[in-house]
């Protein structure tokens, strides 16, 4: 047991790495973009929320891919498995239960569940402050 919260609290370290590093560039892209914004409010607001929610995609589905190379890396699924679909099952906490684990490695399932609902929550704060700063800065209100 002590080695599946070893190898969960590795890979989610490893996300958070990624995801904190996506989310200052996502920060300071915004920032740089609203300082120079010369577009219709409206353009400005759609094309950053746009840009934020594709960026964040993409980081999630990355981390995905990592906790894909670990099931790989510790036999976690049973041989066979699209690891990549058992991961995103995982991260996402959709849980169809079609894949389990092999019942050595039983608990990365939810330690993957734990960092997804956790990356997913951090990612949509960013989200609502982009939109936020967005439409402060473009007087979208007004």
């Amino acid at each position: 047991m002590l080695r599946q919260f070893l190898v969960g609290a590795a890979v989610s370290a490893f996300n958070i790495v990624i995801h904190a590093l996506v989310m200052v560039a996502v920060v300071w892209v915004t920032r740089t973009v609203g300082a120079r914004n010369t577009f219709h409010p409206w353009v400005f607001l759609i094309f950053v929320m746009i840009a934020t929610v594709l960026v964040l995609m993409t980081a999630h589905a990355a981390e995905v891919v990592v906790w894909s190379i670990a099931y790989a890396l510790f036999d976690v699924a049973p041989t066979g498995t699209d690891l990549v679909y058992f991961a995103f099952v995982n991260y996402t906490t959709l849980g169809y239960g079609d894949v389990t684990p092999v019942n050595a490695w039983r608990l990365l399932g939810p330690i993957t569940a734990m960092n997804g609902v956790l990356l997913f929550g951090w990612s949509t704060a960013v989200i609502f402050e982009v939109l936020r700063k967005a439409m402060m800065r473009s007087d979208v209100l007004t």
